[in-house]
C-alpha cells in the first residue's frame, strides 16, 4: 500500500476510534492539548498527520500508535537459514542481515585437535546449550559446561572447540567491529 493510500485512512480511523470510546472532540483536545479545529481536521482528511499530533492522541486513547496509522503487518519473522559446515564445525545462521553482530547456533563434532591460536578484530559471546567446550583465551584454559557463558575481545588470542569427550553445541554472538552484548557484567576492582 502507497504511503498516501496509507495516510488517507488516518483520519477516518482516528475518528472510528475517538466514537468507539464515546469521547468528543472537545474531551479529545483538553486531554491531548489540540485544538478541536486541528482534530476536526484530522479526522476529515484536510490536515496531514504528523508525528507531534499523533502521539498524544495514541496516549490519551490508550491505543499503539501502529493502530492510529494502520501500520503494516510485519512479515515472517522466522530465519530459515540452512547450516554450513566449516572446518568439521555445523554452523546455523540466526540472523538475516549481514554486517553488525551475527548470531550463530554451533555443534562442534566430538574430535581431538590442538589449539590453534588467532586474533582478530571483534568481539565474541558464547553460550553452552549442551555438551563441553572448550575455550583457550590468552593465558586461560577452561572448560564451558552447559549453561555457561563467555565473552571477549577477539584481539586477544583466543580458541575454541572441542573437549574431545563428546559434542558440543553452543550460540556464538559475534560483532565483527567489537560490538559488544549489552549484558556485560564488568568485573569489580580490587
Amino acid at each position: 500500500m502507497a504511503a498516501e493510500d496509507v495516510l488517507a485512512e488516518v483520519g477516518p480511523r482516528l475518528r472510528r476510534i475517538r466514537k468507539e470510546r464515546e469521547v468528543t472532540l472537545a474531551a479529545l483536545s483538553e486531554a491531548t492539548g489540540i485544538s478541536v479545529s486541528t482534530l476536526s481536521r484530522l479526522e476529515s482528511g484536510l490536515r496531514k498527520p504528523s508525528l507531534e499530533l499523533l502521539l498524544p492522541i495514541a496516549q490519551a486513547h490508550q491505543v499503539p500508535l501502529d493502530e492510529l496509522v494502520g501500520a503494516p503487518p510485519v512479515g515472517d519473522p522466522r530465519v530459515r537459514a540452512k547450516p554450513v559446515v566449516r572446518h568439521g564445525r555445523t554452523f546455523w545462521p540466526l540472523t538475516r542481515q549481514p554486517g553488525g553482530l551475527q548470531a550463530f547456533k554451533v555443534l562442534e563434532p566430538q574430535r581431538n585437535e590442538e589449539p590453534e591460536l588467532r586474533t582478530h578484530e571483534g568481539y565474541e559471546w558464547l553460550y553452552v546449550m549442551s555438551g563441553r567446550l572448550r575455550l583457550v583465551l590468552g593465558a586461560h584454559d577452561v572448560v564451558l559446561t552447559a549453561g555457561e557463558a563467555a565473552e571477549f575481545d577477539t584481539r586477544v588470542p583466543h580458541w575454541f572447540g572441542s573437549t574431545g569427550e563428546g559434542p558440543a553445541e553452543f550460540l556464538s554472538l559475534f560483532g565483527p567491529q567489537g560490538e559488544r552484548m549489552h549484558v556485560r557484567a564488568r568485573p569489580s576492582r580490587t
